[in-house]
């Protein structure tokens, strides 16, 4: 229902679709094909379009699988997130190592090839020699995209709980960010190209969706707490089931609307490109928001002088060991 009100909200042809958040691998399949058969049906959705949905390890069956495909689902993001059980256990995962690479298999025996990954590092207890374990782990799976991730520590969560009284220690900065160092020599040896900060992909298998996410594309996001953005502002859902499901049954949606300003696209513009291969072009900067950059340039010369950052004309980049403190380095770019 909520698609029918703001079908209006983004232009079409669509490129991506992409069901994320929560565990959409819930839905029966006649779910997910009434909602991409809903979108084809009011938007123009592109030929060979990227459709791609989340799934965890003990979803995957060759029914389920079987559903997907013929629902017109062609990518698996899969929450692997560790080939270990005791991490697994650590991390309140419901699937074990035998199930995580068994749901790969399958998902191949399937015909999905267009597959992603998702690790986890940072954990304690995972070490130098597990971690390398599952990158190649998912490198001799052939696995064509990874996505890796620094484990957080969320206030509500379990994990969270055991923190605060000291059940548990969040592994040390260090040893994380030699983890990180170690993920990128392995998977660019591996002819995987570290594309965004999180994100190795082999030639072919970027990730159109994400990739949208970080070139500034539009997108119309549905459901509880999802987010959209139409270029000029950003519009976040409510994250309560019940107002949520109630303001959609009234159409009157309880929505924030955050209106951006030249000065927040430009910032917003080094915060998701400077993650990228793509880096940011001063050049278009000018053109797209009329906006000086020459304080950029003065702002990334300690950076480059530090090896931490690049500069081809007006195309700025980080290094590899600038990618290790990129938030740090996005901050100083921030103008106020």
């Amino acid at each position: 229902m909520e698609l029918q009100q703001r079908q209006d909200y983004i232009n079409g042809p669509i490129n991506t679709i992409y069901f994320g958040g929560g565990t959409p691998s819930l839905l029966h399949i006649d779910e997910v094909k009434k909602i991409i058969d809903k979108v084809k049906s009011i938007y123009s959705v592109k030929d060979h379009a990227e459709i791609t949905i989340e799934v965890n390890p003990d979803d995957i069956t060759h029914t389920y699988l079987k559903g997907l495909r013929q629902a017109g689902v062609n990518r698996l993001s899969i929450g692997v997130q560790a080939f270990q059980d005791d991490l697994l256990a650590l991390l309140n995962r419901p699937h074990n190592s035998v199930k995580a690479i068994d749901s790969i298999k399958e998902a191949r025996e399937q015909g999905f090839y267009n597959i992603t990954a998702d690790l986890i590092y940072g954990i304690p207890g995972l070490g130098k020699g597990k971690w390398e374990e599952n990158v190649k782990r998912l490198i001799d799976l052939d696995i064509p995209h990874i996505s890796t991730y620094a484990l957080t520590i969320e206030e509500k969560t379990a994990l969270g709980k055991w923190t605060q009284t000291g059940q548990f220690t969040p592994e040390e900065e260090e040893t994380v960010a030699l983890q990180f160092e170690n993920l990128i020599a392995l998977l660019e040896n591996a002819a995987y190209e570290h594309y965004e900060i999180s994100n190795f992909a082999k030639e072919g298998y970027i990730a159109r969706h994400n990739s949208s996410y970080w070139l500034g594309a539009p997108y119309l996001g549905l459901g509880p707490s999802a987010h959209s953005f139409n270029g000029s502002s950003r519009q976040y859902n409510i994250s309560n089931n019940h107002k949520y499901i109630e303001g959609i049954n009234t159409s009157k949606p309880e929505v924030i609307i955050e209106q951006l300003s030249t000065l927040d696209k430009v910032n917003e513009y080094f915060l998701t490109r400077l993650r990228t291969k793509w880096g940011c072009d001063l050049n278009e900067l000018r053109q797209n928001f009329n906006f000086e950059t020459e304080r950029y340039v003065d702002t990334a010369k300690p950076f480059i002088d530090q090896g931490l950052m690049t500069r081809e004309k007006n195309l700025l980049k980080l290094t590899s060991r600038g990618k290790l403190i990129a938030d740090k380095i996005t901050e100083a770019f921030f103008v106020v």
